[in-house]
This record gives C-alpha cells, sequence and structure tokens, in this order.
C-alpha cells in the first residue's frame, strides 16, 4: 500500500475483530452508563473543584463546570457516531484509523497517550492528599515534605528547604502497576459496585452539604478579576469571565472518562445503539452533580480559604470546617477506595493506546509483548508505572491536571473534525448514530475545545506542543515506514 499519510485500516480488518470476539455480551445500556460515570467520577470531583475554585472562578466554578460540560457535549455527540459505526473495543485513535488516515489516527492517539498519562499522575497526586487525610483521622502524620512536590512544599509555611517528594503518590503508582501486570479481572458487579460507593460520596455531600451552605460564601458570585499566587509560586490574573472560562479549562479534566465506555464494545449487547446512549447519558448525569458539588462546597467554604491541605483534599476540607468529622470520615474513605479505581483505568487505557499502535506497527514491538503466564503488556505497563510515578511525585497537580485537559481537548477537537471530514468524504456510510446538526455542533466542538485549550497554564501548553511535536518527529522518522499498512 501507498505510503500515504492517510491511508486507512482496511474495514475487513475491524470486521474480523468483531467477528472474532470472545467475550461474554452481557452488557446492556445501563450497565454501560454506570461504567461511563465510574470512569468520570474521579479525582476532578474530589480535587480539581478546590484549584479551579481558588485559582480560577470562586463560586462561579458552577458556570465553568457548564462551559466544559457543553463543550464535552459537542464531543461527545461525535465520539457517540464514530462508536456507532465502528462498535470495537479502543479508542478514538481506533475510529480515526478505520474512517480518516493514519496521520490522523496517529496525532489523536499520541494525544491520547498524553490523556491518559497526565490523567494518571493527577489521580496519583490526588490520591495522596486524601490518603493522608485519611491517616490524619487515625492521628497518624506523614511529613509535609514526604506528601508533597519540591513546589508546592517550597511555598508552603514553615517549609525548611529539606528534599521533598510525594511519597503516597509514588507508592500507589507501583502498587496500581504490580496489578495491571498481574491482569485483575473485575466482573461487572464489582464495577458497579465501585460505581456505586462513588455515586453515593458524591450524591451524599450534595445532600449532607446542603445543610452547612452559608450564602454569603457566594457572594460575589463572579469575583473581580485579580492575581492570585500558584503553588509554583508565580502571580496568575483569576476570577471574572476569564476566571470562568480558565476554570473550565482546568477543571476539563474531570470530564474525561466518558470514552471508557467504547473500550467496552466487545461486551456490550446492542453496541451500535447502547454505546451513544451510554456515552451521552452517563456525561448528563455526571454535569449535573458536578454543578451541584461545586454550589456546595464554595458555599460551604470560602473559595480563598482553599489553600494548603484543602487543595488537595478541598470536599472533605469542607465539612471538617462544618464540625462534621463523621462526614469527612465517609468522603475520604469513598474517595481513597474510588481513586485507586480511576487510576486503574487511567493506566489501562494508556497501555492499551500503546498495545493498539504496536499492534499496526506504528510503535515498536517492546510495546506489545504480553507476558506468557499474566496476558498483560507487561513491559509497557511497568515503563507506564515508572514514568507515572516519577512524575506524579515532583509536579505540582494543577500543571498536571492543565497537561491532561490539554491532551482531552486536543483529541475532542480532533475528533470533531475527523467526523465532519468523514460526513463530507462518504456521506453514505451506514451511522446507526447520527451526530444532530452536524455542520452546527462539530466546529463549535472545534472552537470551543480549542479556546479553553488557549486558556491553560502557559507551561502546559508548551509541555503538550513539545509532546505533539515529538509525536510528528516519530511518526515520520519511525512509525510511517513502520505501518503494517506498508504491507497490504
Amino acid at each position: 500500500m501507498e505510503q500515504s499519510i492517510w491511508r486507512k485500516k482496511p474495514m475487513s480488518a475491524y470486521e474480523a475483530d468483531i467477528k472474532n470476539n470472545q467475550l461474554k455480551k452481557v452488557l446492556g445500556k445501563w450497565s454501560l452508563t454506570a461504567i461511563g460515570i465510574g470512569g468520570i467520577i474521579g479525582g476532578g470531583i474530589f480535587v480539581l473543584t478546590g484549584t479551579a475554585a481558588h485559582y480560577h472562578a470562586g463560586p462561579a466554578l458552577a458556570l465553568s463546570f457548564i462551559v466544559a460540560g457543553i463543550g464535552c457535549v459537542f464531543a461527545a455527540l461525535c465520539y457517540s457516531e464514530f462508536a456507532s459505526m465502528l462498535p470495537v473495543e479502543g479508542s478514538a485513535y481506533a475510529y480515526a484509523y478505520g474512517t480518516i488516515g493514519e496521520l490522523f489516527a496517529w496525532i489523536i492517539g499520541w494525544g491520547l497517550i498524553l490523556e491518559y498519562a497526565m490523567g494518571a499522575m493527577t489521580v496519583a497526586v490526588s490520591w495522596s492528599g486524601y490518603f493522608n487525610k485519611l491517616l490524619h483521622l487515625f492521628g497518624i502524620s506523614i511529613p509535609a515534605n514526604l506528601t508533597n512536590d519540591p513546589f508546592s512544599y517550597a511555598n508552603m509555611e514553615g517549609a525548611d528547604g529539606s528534599f521533598a517528594f510525594n511519597l503516597p503518590a509514588f507508592i500507589i503508582t507501583w502498587l496500581v502497576t504490580w496489578i495491571l501486570v498481574k491482569g485483575i479481572k473485575e466482573a461487572r458487579n464489582t464495577n458497579n459496585l465501585i460505581v456505586i460507593l462513588k455515586s453515593s460520596a458524591v450524591v451524599f455531600v450534595i445532600i449532607v452539604g446542603f445543610f452547612f451552605i452559608n450564602v454569603d460564601n457566594w457572594h460575589p458570585f463572579i469575583p473581580e478579576p485579580e492575581l492570585v499566587k500558584h503553588a509554583d509560586g508565580s502571580m496568575k490574573e483569576a476570577y471574572g469571565i476569564k476566571g470562568i472560562l480558565s476554570g473550565a479549562a482546568a477543571i476539563f479534566f474531570a470530564y474525561i472518562g466518558f470514552d471508557v465506555v467504547s473500550t467496552s464494545a466487545g461486551e456490550a449487547i446492542n453496541p451500535k445503539k447502547d454505546i451513544p446512549f451510554a456515552i451521552i447519558a452517563s456525561l448528563g448525569i455526571c454535569t449535573v452533580l458536578y454543578i451541584l458539588v461545586s454550589l456546595v462546597l464554595t458555599g460551604m467554604l470560602n473559595y480563598k480559604d482553599i489553600t494548603g491541605d484543602a487543595l488537595k483534599a478541598p470536599v472533605a476540607y469542607a465539612f471538617d470546617q462544618a464540625g462534621q468529622p463523621w462526614a469527612v470520615f465517609i468522603i475520604t474513605t469513598a474517595a481513597t477506595v474510588g481513586l485507586v479505581s480511576v487510576m486503574l483505568v487511567m493506566m489501562l487505557g494508556q497501555t492499551r493506546v500503546f498495545l493498539g499502535m504496536a499492534k499496526d506497527g506504528l510503535l515498536p514491538d517492546f510495546f506489545r509483548q504480553i507476558h506468557p503466564s499474566f496476558q498483560t503488556p507487561w513491559k509497557s505497563t511497568i515503563l507506564v508505572g515508572f514514568v507515572v510515578s516519577l512524575v506524579a511525585s515532583f509536579t505540582p497537580i494543577g500543571v498536571l491536571s492543565d497537561m491532561t485537559s490539554f491532551g482531552t481537548l486536543f483529541a475532542f477537537a480532533m475528533v470533531c473534525l475527523a467526523v465532519l471530514i468523514l460526513r463530507q468524504r462518504e456521506p453514505n456510510r451506514d451511522r446507526p448514530f447520527k451526530t444532530p446538526m452536524l455542520m452546527l455542533i462539530a466546529p463549535l466542538g472545534i472552537i470551543t475545545n480549542v479556546a479553553l485549550m488557549s486558556l491553560l497554564d502557559s507551561k502546559a501548553q508548551l509541555f503538550a506542543f513539545v509532546w505533539m511535536g515529538i509525536g510528528l518527529v516519530v511518526y515520520f522518522l519511525y512509525s510511517r515506514s513502520k505501518s503494517n499498512l506498508n504491507d497490504m
């Protein structure tokens, strides 16, 4: 096959994958929706609500969630069209490879690698904050220099200049890595139990927190713009309309996870209809929950007071300040357990994207080598664990979440563009689910996601552009010539 950057993976290859599927088809639309909710609810709602309220939007954080949710809906509708056309296990990378072309697929895949890797790092830091909070409830304390990255520790009161390292984040990453190498297989009921636990914790926060809201904390709802000192010591403008928009970009991380639904296509009873339903339903349900939680949090706790430890466990901190230690215990325990499952999903997604790209010849065989006993891509899993553990231990959560948001926003913008191109290029292709008003939805999705990308932290933007640049170099120097399509 010609080495064109627009060459596509043949539909026959995907059809063979679907025909040879040996997984049990046991997931209906509500089970798939539960998986989506479980993937979405995680570090974003339990942690980033604090950083976004303090550093960006103040009480208007609820508006930030609405803006981010709208941007997500555009992408979800386009994503659903892809999922209905190619109900195969995988991600936007697999969809793009079979419909648009190799370079498009590569760019999306490279962006997904950034999303999942940085997402796992963010959740590791989030877990560290809640685990530390849980230890405090039992009277156990870990020195601050062993629960913070060097940058955050240096700006803390009482910092003595000693070596700083986020030990809990490091340990949990290697625990999750070990589980993934061993090949954990969670049954549907186990997954639903985790979803129920996390969802119940969020509903608990909304209902119980309502009784401790001080409406004075909501005034002014949209604070006047001012400079705010960040964890790395820099001063940046926050609040106002720009703060709402930058807050939406910062908390976009809270919405990633609905694409996890598509990885369950092989076990879906009716994937062409149920997967689009589950993607949209899980996103809608979580958006409502997020808006309510943000209103409760900023009503219970003044956004100016969400600093220090409150940034790592803001929801638990709010109930602590309200004098409700029993509620703190429930929230902290649920968050600590729930975040582990999110981290598992993130690192699992990371290695499976690597595996898919390696099977297509776009990455070295190292990333597709399966352990003879555990039947997992163990080498790439250990490599991912090594990188995630080091970066999570030494980097502030704000930078990590912004990097995750960049990867997500970029992938979403590409999906919207890809669906638009494919609709023009192949208008007669069978589409069990068609994005309504695509000529309006897709451009709005592209514009919204790109605009939110531009509002992310400048350091995160620089790192992300460097990452994408490296990806293009790798593709043209290695992947293009090694692609399996060269032999077709």
